[in-house]
């Protein structure tokens, strides 16, 4: 399994994690107001992406 990836786009207000490698993505599939699984291409979850998500202080989703 790759490394847990986090991205947060601030100005689409969006947070995309990634379990897995995201060129396995295959579908996207809405599961409730605002909120997507990313799974592949055998169905696996794979990643999950937030809609309308916003952080106060962004820079706390790296670490150094």
């Amino acid at each position: 399994m790759d490394a847990l990836k986090i991205y947060y786009d601030e100005e689409g207000k969006t947070l995309t994690v990634w379990f897995d490698d995201p060129s396995k993505e295959f579908l996207a599939e809405e599961t409730g107001e605002e909120f997507s699984l990313i799974k592949d291409k055998d169905g696996r979850v794979i990643g999950f992406e937030r809609l309308n998500y916003s952080l106060e202080k962004p820079d706390a989703l790296f670490c150094y």
